[in-house]
């Protein structure tokens, strides 16, 4: 299990937050406001997937 931080604009939170879902097992996302106010830290606890829960992953891989 690890931790993954992304610094985003709001507006990109929904979309960062599922393509991140879409790679890893994750918990939903912690939000925080940067320090400058324009921007947002999305904090998620984030887990490999299992290569039968993984539709893009690959056997070549």
């Amino acid at each position: 299990m690890f931790e993954i931080r992304v610094i985003c604009t709001p507006d990109d939170a929904d979309r960062v937050g599922t393509a991140l879902a879409a790679a890893f097992a994750t918990s939903p996302a912690r939000q925080y406001p940067t320090r400058d106010g324009k921007r947002i830290r999305l904090y998620f606890t984030a887990d490999h997937r299992s290569i039968g829960t993984n539709p893009t992953h690959t056997e070549s891989e």
